[in-house]
């Protein structure tokens, strides 16, 4: 039997509706070795930041930029899901998603890391 499309909710009921969801994201999320070794990463530069004596500002920074790096790694990841579904043999376009999607992660990783390098040197 087919399974049937749950029925929409709203107001309160959908706000937790849609946290869990988000937690069920962020399970399937830390399955990810590199989502592991990205949230690592991060936690070791707060640390750092504050062994250099960042102030308040310089620690919101990164941690916006950390979560802009973690967001992106779960699209990443949400492309890869979907690629390796709709793709499971080699194609180009599927090479092409995830090429792009890793680039993106990239780009939010080296944003992170050269805030960071300015903070702690400059």
């Amino acid at each position: 039997m087919e399974k049937q499309k749950p029925e929409r909710k709203s107001g309160v009921a959908h706000f937790f509706a849609a946290a869990g969801y988000s937690i069920g994201g962020a399970r399937r999320l830390w399955r990810e070795s590199a989502f592991r070794q990205e949230v690592l990463a991060l936690v070791g530069l707060a640390v750092l930041f504050a062994l250099v004596g960042a102030n308040v500002a310089e620690f919101l920074g990164l941690a916006i930029l950390s979560l802009i790096a973690l967001a992106v790694e779960a699209l990443n990841t949400a492309i890869e899901e979907l690629v390796d579904h709709l793709s499971p043999g080699w194609s180009e376009f599927a090479k092409n998603a995830k090429d792009m999607g890793s680039f993106a992660v990239l780009c939010s990783l080296v944003a992170t890391g050269l805030y960071a390098g300015w903070v702690v040197f400059l």
